[in-house]
Parts: C-alpha cells; structure tokens; sequence
C-alpha cells in the first residue's frame, strides 16, 4: 500500500514546505510548520478555476460607490463594534474562549433581527418585492428568502440550539437551524433559502470532500472559508463565521483567514466574571477602536450602557492606592480604577501588574523615577 506523503504547512501564512523546519521560509515566523496530508493536484485546477473569473478594468472615477447600508442587531453594544450594525454580503469572523457567549450572542441577534424582519413585512404587508432586513441588490419576493436568518450549527445538533433558545427566553423563534458540516450541503442551502445573515457555528467544524484532510486543518479552514465568503459576495448574504482560538489567545487556523473576511471581532472575559468584552480588530466597514461591553444574565447577555460603573469599586471615603482615570475608548469615554500596591522587597523586588503589560509599568516606574523623582528601585 503506498504511503500518504505529507506536507507542512504554516499556520500564519498558509504556506507549505516539504519537510519541517523551525521558521517558515515564506513568513519567517517560528516553530508555526503543521504536518498535513499532501492533496493531489488534479482536481486542485477544478477546484480553484470557479474562483478566477475575470472583470473589466475600471478607473475609481466610473465606478459607483454608495454608503453601505447597515442594519442594527437589536444589541446596541455589537452594533457599536460592528459599526453600526450588519453589511450586506459582510463576513464577520468573531473568536472567542469556549463558553464565553459566542453561540449566545448570535442566537439572540439573529432572533432580533428574525423577529425586525418579520414585523416590518407584517407592517408592509405581502406585496411583491418585499426585501429582507438587508436590502438588496434586486427585489426579491418573500417567497423566495425562505426566512430572514439562518443558524448553520457543527458542533450541536438542532435540539441542543432549541434547549438554549428557551432557555434564553427566545420563545416562538423562528430562525432557521441547520445542523450540517459538509461545505457542499451549506452552500447549497444558502443558495435554495437566500437567507439575508447566516451563522456559521463552528469554521474549524466545517470541511469539503474535495479535500481528504481532517476538518479543522489548516487546508480545510482555508479553504472553507474561501467559497463562504465568495458565496458571501455573490448572493449578498451577510456571514458570521465562528472561530476558535488558541491557548494564547489568537484564533485558531491559518492568518490567512483573518485576510479574507471583512470584520475580525474577539470576545473576552473573565470566566469568574459575569462581565464581557467584545472588540473589533480589523473592520473594513468601521472603526476598530470600539469595543461593546455586555453582561452575562439568566437570559443571556445583555449590553451593558454604563461600562464605567463596572470598573469603579464602592467607597465611602478615599482609599490608598486607588485612582480613577479617564480613558478613551473609540468615542466612548470611560472611567477606570487603578488600584497600586508598593512595599519594601529587599534588594530585588518583584515587580507585578496584572491587566497591565510588564514592560510598560517598566517603563511608567522609569518616569517616575526620572522625570518625577519618585524612586521605587527598593520597593
């Protein structure tokens, strides 16, 4: 029987190399070379052929350009870090720690958003070119939509999705649930409903059978994420792509996918804490120094309008080591306390920070001493 030949692929970049090696040859990043199951090259040129149409070369000047068109979430603090709420035919690539509240949040955007469209068609009644929550590019019947939202779930299956909808109080929901990991099956579904948003929950939990490899691989994500997004583009379906990350906190999966979608958004939070953040990192259709403040309840996550009454403790009368300061935050100002600790340590102190990067407080204890004369050498 002949032996599989494997390759090594770069997390980071994508590329691939023969045979391991510490840093990549390509992006020159360490120790980042997986090992994979080399994919044969005939069907590569069918595979790759539907992705290379060609266009018109157009000057700037000829083309028209519009503001995109947003439509809010019902959670004013994801519409905030979005940039005003969901583009049509946007993908979003959102990352998280597991049970942080990925799944919840989407559940319950996508029931907002279900339950906006269907109000606004009972509003308008049933006339011939009703347009989902998005809009469109034509019109479309309402017929044709099949439903406004779509929850494609790989990791659960439609019964466990249930459970936490009436768990989370989203009685009577009508978003669509599909529970499928085959590529091929998505697509196909998102071309027959045509719904206006899709979640994709899990990318590392989708795979195609024109690849052999494992889904979670490197190949799979990448190339996963590719015709979702070409997919994205074409019907003007908006996109929500869940990923996982890694133990130092980064997403899981090639870089390269943090390339191909539109918004890259990270969920943080303390797993003692009820309290969570939700940041964007990349956004090509807003700013990306928001960031949403959100509070995890009985009924899910509620957004949190105040952030700065989380960061403040409750004193009576001033304490020691305590200070509030004003920070910026997108177009938000908020108030945060930092509380200080300093205490003879002997000749070599430790100096520790939590929330705070070490060499910066290295550096901000080299100010004082300087500029100052604050010394803190011996504490």
């Amino acid at each position: 029987m002949a032996k599989e030949k494997t390759i090594y692929t770069c997390n980071e970049c994508g590329g691939t190399s023969p045979r391991w090696l510490g840093k990549c040859p390509h992006c020159n990043a360490w120790n980042t070379l997986i090992e994979s199951v080399a994919e044969s090259s005939a069907p590569a040129k069918n595979r790759f052929a539907a992705l290379a149409k060609t266009a018109e070369v157009t000057t700037l000047a000829d083309i028209e350009a519009t503001d995109v068109q947003r439509t809010p979430t019902g959670h004013d603090e994801l519409d905030r870090v979005l940039g005003g709420g969901i583009v049509e035919g946007g993908v979003v690539l959102i990352g998280g720690d597991p049970g942080i509240g990925k799944s919840t949040l989407l559940l319950q955007a996508l029931d907002s958003l279900q339950r906006s469209w269907q109000k606004t068609l009972s509003d308008a009644g049933p006339p011939q070119g009703a347009k989902a929550p998005l809009g469109g590019s034509g019109p479309r019947a309402a017929g044709e939509r099949g439903g406004g939202t779509l929850y494609v779930t790989g990791e659960e299956s439609g019964a466990q999705v249930a459970l936490r909808s009436r768990r989370l109080g989203l009685d009577g929901s009508q978003v669509q649930v599909l529970a499928e990991i085959q590529l091929e099956k998505i697509l196909a579904t998102l071309a027959a409903h045509q719904p206006a948003i899709a979640v994709i929950d899990s990318i590392q939990t989708v795979y195609s059978e024109q690849l052999t490899s494992a889904p979670g691989s490197v190949a799979q994500v990448r190339e996963c994420a590719a015709h979702l997004t070409r997919a994205a583009k074409a019907s003007g379906t908006a996109i929500v792509l869940v990923g996982h990350v890694t133990k130092e906190g980064a997403l899981a999966g090639p870089r390269v996918l943090e390339h191909m979608v539109d918004t890259v958004l990270y969920f943080e939070g303390d797993t003692h804490s009820s309290f969570r953040l939700i940041r964007a990192i990349k956004n090509r259709f807003g700013a990306v120094n928001e960031i949403g403040v959100f509070a995890m309840t009985e009924k899910g996550l509620k957004g949190v309008s105040n952030p700065s009454a989380i960061f403040l403790s409750q004193h009576s009368e001033p304490v020691p080591g305590s200070c509030v300061m004003v920070t910026l935050e997108g177009t938000r100002p908020m108030l945060v306390e930092i509380q200080a600790l300093v205490d003879s340590g002997g000749p070599s102190p430790r100096r520790l920070s939590v929330g705070l990067d070490r060499d910066r407080l290295a550096m901000l204890l080299a100010v004082l001493h300087r500029h100052a004369g604050v010394a803190c050498m011996d504490q």
